[in-house]
C-alpha cells in the first residue's frame, strides 16, 4: 500500500547508488514522483539518460530484474523539454543545470526529502554557502531532511559532531534517529552496515567487557574512485594505489569502517578495533572478515565453533527485518549479488575458533602497586581467550546497502 503522504524524493547523484536508489524506489512505489538532480548534461539527450538508467552491467535490464525475463521495457512518455520520463508507471524528473546542493531548489519541485548520493558533501559542519557545497546546502534550496549514503567526515578535527545529525544503520540503532532534532542522516556505509550486523549478535551474547579486541579484513569489490588503466596521482594524493588498474591487481587501502561503528554501535569504542580493506576485481559481492579475542568464563568452558553458530542462526531467527542471514551452504562471491534484503550473509561452514591460555605476569601489569604484588605467591595468571574468525558477505551495491538505504529512506518520510 502506498501512504506516502504526497511526498517526493529528491535523489542528488546519479552514479552507482544514485541510480540504484532510483531502482529501488521505482520497485518500491512509496513515492509517486522522483526528482534527480544529476547536476549536468548527460549524453545528447534524455534518450541517453534512460539507456543508462535501463541497464546495469551488474544487475542487468531493470524491467528484467524486477520483473523476470519476460518483462518487457517500461521507461516511456520521455519529454526533453522538462526532463521528465515515466519508469513503470512513476514519474521521474532529471535536473541538469545546478551541482552545488544550494542551487538545485528543491523547493521549486516540490521535495522535501532528499538522498544524496554524490559522497561529495560530507562534512555536516560545512556552511550551506560553501562554494565547494555542502550537504546543509539542500536544507537552503527547500529540503526538510537530508539523508547522506556514506559516513560524515569533518574536516575540521578540532568540530564535534552538530546535534541536528545522526549516524544509523538500519536494525541496529535505527531507533537514535530523532524526526524533531534530526535534519541530515547518514546511512553509513555498506561495510559497516554488514560490521555491524556481524558484530551485534555477539555483542549481545558475549558483551563488550568479554570480547577483548577485535579486528575485520573486508575484501571488497572495485568501486568508482579507482581507474580502470593506471593513470598518475592527482596533486596531493597519498594513496598511489588507487590510481593503479582495478582490473589487474588486488590493491590494499583503508576503511573507515571502524570509526563509523563507533557511531552506531558506542560500546565497541571500548574494544579495541583494527579495520583493513583489499580491492579485488569484481564489480559488486563483498566479505568481512572479523576477527574476535573473547575471554572465557572459565577453563574447560572453551568457545566452540557450534556455539558462534548457533548465535547468528538464532539472532538471523530472531531479525524481524530479514537483515542478517545465516547459511551453512558454501558460496562465492557472486552468490549474494541481489539477494533482497540482507545486510550480511553469515557464511557457517567457515567459521572457526581457537582457545589458547594467555599467560600474563601481574609484575608487568601498569597500575598495581608493588605492595599488591608483593603479597601475592604467584604473579603468574592464565587466562583462557578464544579467537573466533566469522565470515559475512554482503552486496556492497543495491541488495545490503541500497536496500537498507531505502528503508531509511521510507521511515524519515513516514515521520514527516
Amino acid at each position: 500500500m502506498n501512504e506516502n503522504k504526497g511526498l517526493r524524493l529528491g535523489i542528488n547523484g546519479f552514479g552507482r547508488i544514485g541510480k540504484l536508489t532510483l531502482w529501488h524506489h521505482v520497485g518500491r512505489k512509496y513515492f509517486d514522483e522522483i526528482v534527480v538532480n544529476m547536476g549536468r548534461n548527460v549524453g545528447t539527450s534524455l534518450d541517453d539518460i534512460a539507456h543508462y538508467t535501463e541497464r546495469d552491467s551488474s544487475y542487468g535490464l531493470f524491467h528484467a530484474y524486477l520483473y523476470g525475463y519476460k518483462a518487457k521495457p517500461f521507461i516511456t512518455d520521455l519529454n526533453e523539454e522538462n526532463g521528465s520520463m515515466k519508469i513503470d508507471g512513476v514519474k521521474v524528473k532529471f535536473l541538469r543545470k545546478a551541482r552545488n546542493p544550494k542551487d538545485i531548489n528543491w523547493k521549486e519541485h516540490g521535495v522535501k526529502l532528499v538522498v544524496d548520493t554524490t559522497g561529495q558533501f560530507l562534512d555536516p559542519t560545512a556552511d550551506p554557502e560553501d562554494p565547494k557545497g555542502s550537504s546543509r546546502g539542500h536544507l537552503e534550496s527547500g529540503a526538510e531532511k537530508v539523508v547522506i549514503s556514506a559516513p560524515f567526515k569533518i574536516r575540521d578535527k578540532g568540530l564535534a559532531m552538530p546535534d541536528d545529525v545522526v549516524t544509523t544503520v538500519m536494525g541496529i540503532n535505527d531507533n537514535d534517529y530523532d524526526p524533531r532534532r534530526h535534519k541530515i542522516i547518514s546511512n553509513a556505509s555498506c561495510t559497516t552496515t554488514c560490521l555491524a550486523h556481524m558484530v551485534k549478535p555477539l555483542l549481545n551474547y558475549f558483551g563488550a567487557g568479554k570480547i577483548l579486541s577485535a579486528s575485520m579484513s573486508t575484501v571488497h569489490a572495485a568501486t568508482g574512485s579507482q581507474q580502470v588503466l593506471d593513470r598518475p596521482p592527482k596533486t596531493g594524493a597519498v594513496d598511489l594505489r588507487k590510481n593503479r588498474s582495478i582490473m589487474n591487481n588486488i590493491i590494499l587501502t583503508t576503511t573507515g569502517a571502524a570509526n563509523t561503528l563507533r557511531y552506531v554501535m558506542p560500546e565497541m569504542a571500548q574494544i579495541g578495533f583494527i579495520a583493513e580493506s583489499v580491492r579485488i576485481p569484481t564489480s559488486t559481492g563483498s566479505l568481512v572478515i572479523l576477527v574476535l579475542n573473547i575471554q572465557e568464563k572459565s577453563p574447560g568452558e572453551s568457545i566452540r565453533r557450534e556455539l558462534i553458530n548457533n548465535i547468528y542462526r538464532q539472532a538471523s531467527l530472531d531479525d524481524p527485518n530479514g537483515y542478517l542471514d545465516y547459511t551453512e551452504k558454501q558460496n562465492v562471491s557472486g552468490d549474494i549479488i541481489g539477494m533482497p534484503l540482507v545486510a550480511a550473509v553469515i557464511e557457517g561452514h567457515e567459521t572457526h575458533t581457537r582457545t589458547a591460555d594467555v599467560t600474563i605476569d601481574l609484575k608487568d601489569a601498569p597500575g598495581l602497586e608493588k605492595d599488591i604484588i608483593s603479597s601475592l605467591k604467584n604473579t603468574i595468571i592464565r587466562i583462557p581467550v578464544t579467537q573466533a574468525v566469522v565470515y559475512g558477505w554482503y552486496d556492497n551495491e543495491m541488495a545490503s546497502y541500497v536496500t537498507l538505504l531505502g528503508d531509511r529512506t521510507v521511515s524519515i518520510a513516514e515521520n514527516m
